[in-house]
């Protein structure tokens, strides 16, 4: 199981103790004893289950868990993390989060953590120019936008624009009250997102999370959940004034060696409806003139 990720920079997830006892903690909290097979006695006071049940279900001391929990040791060994991600019940992704939060720190003569990457290769923009025709953007592991496409600026018009945020335009009191029913998973899975690539110390994190946090109570408590799951595909709804709700599938690719940047497309099958607004999106775009593409795609 590949439990990193390599990027050609060193931009994975840097080890730290508290956050690790933070991620430990909240899925603890988050487990219901009967989805484990305990019995819930009539004078459980604790959320989720306690520390020593998870301690017994992993096979490890009540006292090593606590120190975990406690951040007083930060490097278990493969086999801990194997048997505490059993125990909480971690998916597929949550076990890598785990792993990469644990993991021994670089060697010293290894290059350090580099920031999120800010500057869209020319190798991107010239995808991007293949892609002139599908809506589609280029983002980084903290949800900025740094490149769209002409059909995706319209797709979202004020909202997919270079220099904006997923996430604080996914949260934004008017998208939301003009979002259809699955506005909840789309801004569930955009949080589990930021948490899965982001990196702990990267100082634009806590920056948009402190802002979100204040501004936003769904936030809030979506981010306490310390779900982390990166976002691959799926199926979205998106408005066209001309066009009425439209169905798009979508697919999230990373970019090799580009210290944490991801393209996003947004197509359907041909003859279906998305494929057809993705049409008029692109017509538009070159009616309007209004293509921020490969001539101007970077945030310096």
């Amino acid at each position: 199981m590949d439990r990193s990720r390599s990027s050609g920079c060193e931009d994975a997830v840097t080890p730290d103790r508290n956050t690790l006892a933070d991620y430990l903690r909240a899925r603890r909290e988050l487990l219901q004893p009967e989805e484990v097979g305990l019995n819930r006695d009539d004078h459980r006071r604790v959320r989720g289950l306690r520390r020593e049940e998870v301690a017994h279900l992993a096979g490890i001391s009540p006292e090593y868990y606590l120190r975990l929990e406690q951040g007083r040791d930060h490097q278990p060994s493969e086999q801990v993390l194997e048997a505490l991600a059993g125990a909480l019940l971690l998916d597929t992704a949550g076990r890598t989060y785990l792993f990469r939060l644990a993991r021994p720190a670089p060697a010293p003569d290894a290059p350090p953590a580099a920031p999120a990457g800010r500057r869209v290769s020319p190798g991107v923009q010239a995808l991007l120019a293949e892609w002139s025709r599908l809506p589609a953007y280029v983002s980084d592991r903290n949800h900025d936008i740094l490149a769209v496409t002409g059909p995706g600026a319209l797709l979202a018009p004020g909202y997919l624009v270079p220099g904006n945020n997923l996430l604080a335009a996914v949260f934004d009191p008017a998208v939301r009250a003009h979002s259809p029913d699955d506005w909840q998973a789309t801004a569930s899975s955009l949080v589990a997102s930021l948490r899965f690539h982001s990196d702990p110390r990267d100082e634009r994190l806590h920056q948009l999370v402190g802002a979100l946090s204040v501004r936003h109570r769904e936030f809030r408590r979506m981010w306490a959940r310390h779900e982390a799951r990166p976002q691959v595909s799926g199926t979205t709804l998106a408005h066209i004034d001309e066009l009425g709700w439209i169905s798009f599938h979508w697919q999230t690719l990373e970019v090799p060696g580009s210290c944490g940047q991801f393209v996003t497309t947004f197509f359907g099958a041909p003859g279906s409806p998305a494929a057809a607004a993705s049409a008029y999106l692109a017509v538009r775009s070159i009616q309007n003139q209004a293509s921020v593409g490969p001539d101007a795609i970077s945030i310096s």
